[in-house]
């Protein structure tokens, strides 16, 4: 984790997105500036948010896959 990146569990969904969001826009100025410092620092707090994402999105599956008598006997080959 980057240590300029601030707690992402306590971010609201929505403000994750937009977080993200805002980040890749600054890659890509980044990119048209030619700050190359800049962009590997900004991929690695991007990277943080990535995972927080996908930390959410299997939680949900996760929770899901619980519920649903569907997926009860199913064996998981990961």
């Amino acid at each position: 984790m980057h240590p300029l990146t601030p707690n992402l569990q306590e971010l609201k969904d929505d403000e994750l997105y937009a977080k993200q969001g805002e980040i890749v826009k600054r890659i890509n100025q980044a990119y048209r500036m030619g700050m190359a410092d800049a962009i590997g620092q900004l991929q690695m707090i991007l990277e943080d948010y990535q995972f927080e994402i996908q930390r959410r999105n299997q939680k949900q599956m996760d929770e899901l896959i619980n519920k649903n008598d569907k997926f009860k006997g199913i064996i998981d080959i990961q």
